[in-house]
């Protein structure tokens, strides 16, 4: 019988996997270092013995470097058991999985110990990682590929096979599956191509897996929906190779895109007269929606091929001086050519003759649903010579709805309103999305789900009761920043309910108050433009102070009239105005929003000569002002009491200007 090593420390070398102790106590670092943890590291103790910081630290993959910072945190909070997984990177560069168990203990003096085991898992994580569960009665789609710029696809499960709908090798047809297994971006929707190429390269250099939906082209030319992931193993040839695992979500994605659409058609209802359907993959076209009247009634629902119904049903009335423009057009549309993703649609003005035989006027519009999949949207025009004029509310949110379809100006939005005071939007322009506080993924997220209005508005600029008032009274007046023209308007919201149902669309038109608060604000040109820097700063034309809208365009103003007419770079505001950030994309952005604002503002007050902008740099014109601070500086008498030691009280970057002015009285 073999005998057990009577010292201790013989047992802690050889005998426990991994074990090593720490002194959690800053700075955190390994007082002992098993022989066991150097063979498994491929390094020697003096490279974990360190002082001064945890040599141990060294070894942890990157990846995982946060989670093992956070585990020894946690740990020197109590006396506790903790365990963590996580990876290490041996001396020879190879990689280990494993599971740590770390106990924590309190010394007599104050000082947290822990001593920690290391089980070593990378067996049971290659087998995960090689998917060995999925065998051919999976419900999941499953495959290997290789680690190239164009992937070959070296396993496929019969369950992906029937997910793309390949035939039976019986057919006949293996050599089309054997082409795509030659490259696996065959099997990938052309506009999809560059993001699953970036998703590799994500993966293959952080070997982390990557997560999501994911658009796949069937054998029939029919497109698949799959949700998965995708990661790098190790292969049975000790090379890299990818691996994919994924459900077929078609069904879901489609019941979805179906239920969205048909919300979408009802508000298009609103503003066209004829609504056609057209699938680009397939070449067919359908009349979704068409008056009573309509001659295209009879095919309502009934798809097409797009050449016969170009000719019977889009060519045939249209007058002979516009057919070829016409012609040109959907011969566009239809190859692609048309449409492109986030552009602002096409359109369309031609005259044909209506179904009792009048020529008239239309206008119509390409809206597109999907890669596949668009609307040709189409209405008469009442008076080409002239824009409508519509002569109550209701018709100018008709007109709002049309410009959202046909132009996707500023100004539009649509929400669900809930009796339980949820919010779900449905429609909006970029600029709409931005004043609520959302990028326009974000705000596409929101159309998926109901979200409690307080926190739907929490990041707009405007307050929350402004927003009440809009679903109270039916409108409310804010500020609001407009981010494609870059300027800052007074607007007024209005809200109508098309139906009186709780659940019905709200649709929120935003008009432009610029002109008549500018016409409210101006002040005469002759009007002196004083400035108090003395205390609080503070703006004054005449007898008025300036109402600054917003805090920083203030501040900018103040610190332009600190530098005494010296001009100042947008970094050089940066620093000032957000004295712990540095200038990048993000504040520089901001800045240019702040520099524009004020810009605005002294503009409305009839004085946007006083600010002076070449090639981004502003100043004040010091000859166009009246300031406390530049007649305390002229060194002339009756000023030298002006200042008593306070200046520019609201921001803290005045204080050195402060003890400058405090030197000269002083010295005076």
């Amino acid at each position: 019988m073999k005998q057990i090593p009577n010292e201790k420390e013989e047992i802690l070398n050889h005998e426990i996997s991994g074990f090593h102790r720490y002194v959690l106590t800053e700075p955190v670092h390994i007082c002992f270092a098993s022989q066991n943890l150097c063979e498994m590291l491929k390094t020697d103790e003096t490279k974990l013995l360190l002082k001064d910081r945890d040599g141990y630290a060294d070894f942890v993959h990157p990846q995982d470097f946060a989670s093992y910072k956070d585990f020894l945190s946690d740990l020197s909070r109590k006396e506790q058991t903790l365990t963590l997984e996580y990876r290490l990177q041996c001396a020879d560069e190879s990689v280990l999985y494993v599971r740590d168990t770390c106990i924590s203990r309190k010394d007599a003096d104050g000082t947290f110990y822990a001593s920690s085991v290391l089980t070593d898992i990378t067996g049971l994580k290659n087998e995960s990682n090689h998917f060995s569960f999925l065998d051919e009665d999976s419900l999941c789609g499953f495959m290997r590929y290789t680690c190239e710029k164009q992937p070959r696809i070296t396993y496929i499960n019969d369950k992906m096979m029937e997910f793309l709908r390949f035939p039976d090798a019986a057919l006949g047809e293996s050599d089309y599956v054997e082409f795509c297994k030659s490259n696996i971006f065959l099997m990938i929707p052309m506009e999809e191509r560059r993001k699953f190429s970036k998703y590799l390269n994500r993966v293959y250099s952080a070997g982390t897996p990557i997560a999501g939906e994911m658009t796949l082209l069937r054998y029939d030319g029919t497109r698949a929906h799959v949700f998965g992931w995708v990661t790098k193993c190790i292969s049975e040839d000790g090379t890299p190779e990818f691996q994919s695992v994924c459900m077929d979500v078609t069904e879901r994605y489609e019941s979805g895109k179906e239920a969205e659409t048909k919300r979408y058609l009802k508000a298009l209802t609103e503003v066209y007269d004829k609504i056609f359907e057209f699938h680009l993959d397939s070449q067919t076209v359908k009349c979704l929606f068409c008056n009573e009247d309509s001659s295209y009634r009879p095919f309502l629902d009934i798809a097409v091929k797009i050449d016969d119904a170009m000719d019977k049903l889009f060519l045939s009335e249209v007058k002979e001086e516009d057919y070829n423009k016409v012609s040109t057009f959907f011969s566009n549309f239809i190859q692609k050519k048309l449409v492109l993703l986030n552009d602002e649609p096409p359109q369309l003005i031609f005259r044909a003759n209506s179904s009792d035989g009048t020529e008239k006027q239309y206008t119509g519009v390409v809206i597109k649903l999907d890669e596949a999949v668009c609307l040709f949207c189409c209405r008469q025009i009442s008076n080409p010579f002239e824009p409508e004029r519509l002569a109550n509310e209701n018709d100018r949110l008709k007109e709002g709805m049309r410009d959202l379809v046909s132009h996707f100006f500023d100004g539009i939005a649509a929400f669900e309103l809930s009796k339980e005071g949820l919010v779900r939007p449905l429609y909006a322009s970029e600029n709409v999305s931005e004043f609520f506080g959302y990028s326009t993924d974000e705000w596409m997220k929101l159309t998926k789900t109901y979200t409690p209005i307080e926190t739907f508005v929490a990041r707009s600029e405007a307050a929350y009761e402004d927003f009440t008032k809009i679903l109270e009274n039916g409108e409310a007046e804010f500020t609001y920043f407009d981010y494609k023209t870059e300027t800052e308007r007074r607007i007024r919201a209005v809200c109508s309910q098309r139906e009186p149902n709780a659940l019905s669309p709200s649709y929120v038109m935003l008009y432009d108050m610029e002109g008549e608060d500018k016409k409210n604000r101006m002040l005469p040109s002759n009007q002196t433009v004083t400035i108090r820097t003395f205390g609080y700063f503070d703006v004054f034309v005449g007898d008025k102070p300036i109402a600054f809208r917003n805090k920083k365009s203030k501040e900018l103003f103040a610190l332009l009239v600190d530098r005494k007419g010296g001009f100042v770079t947008s970094e050089e505001a940066i620093s000032f105005l957000w004295e712990d950030e540095p200038a990048n994309s993000v504040t520089l952005s901001r800045y240019r929003k702040v520099a524009l604002r004020l810009k605005n503002t002294l503009e409305e007050y009839g004085i946007s000569d006083v600010m002076e902008t070449i090639d981004g740099k502003r100043r004040i014109v010091m000859e166009k002002v009246e300031c406390d601070l530049y007649q305390f500086l002229s060194g002339r008498e009756e000023y030298s009491q002006l200042f008593k030691g306070s200046y520019l009280s609201n921001y803290s970057w005045g204080e050195n200007t402060r003890a400058e002015l405090s030197n000269d009285l002083d010295y005076l």
